[in-house]
């Protein structure tokens, strides 16, 4: 049993050294950790889907909104935006075509300077309930 200590730790000592290697071979943004780290990137307002085209409309011209929850604020419990006071995001539902209810996909708005979630320019597409975002850049 003594000799195999001496060989499991130095495979032990290897595998260390290739995954060092393998990391530090990498680019340092190839690596996005999955938490705190829901933002991935932006899109334009042309690539969303039209449904949330049609839902980010309604947003700048205030409604009228197809469901009762739309408006209510939005928490940000996962961290994936921006840390900003209680109150400062709102969401509001993109629809699913074939779904009956709500489904995952959300268009969250940020008041941004002006307070008013109408004119921030400040809006985040999720088609993943949450999991992960993109700043919709105008």
């Amino acid at each position: 049993m003594k000799l195999a200590w001496p060989f499991a730790r130095a495979a032990v000592v290897q595998l260390c050294v290739v995954l060092f290697a393998f990391v530090a071979g990498r680019p340092a943004q190839a690596f996005e950790w999955p938490f705190r780290s829901g933002l991935r990137g932006e899109t334009t307002f042309d690539s969303l889907p039209p449904e949330a085209r049609d839902t980010l409309v309604r947003i700048r011209n205030g409604g009228p909104h197809r469901h009762h929850r739309d408006g209510v604020v939005f928490q940000n419990r996962e961290h994936h935006l921006p840390e900003r006071p209680r109150g400062y995001y709102r969401e509001f539902t993109v629809e699913t075509p074939g779904r009956r209810d709500r489904g995952a996909r959300r268009i969250v708005a940020g008041a941004g300077s002006t307070g008013n979630v109408q004119t921030s320019g400040e809006y985040y597409y999720t088609d993943d309930h949450y999991r992960s975002f993109r700043r919709i850049r105008e």
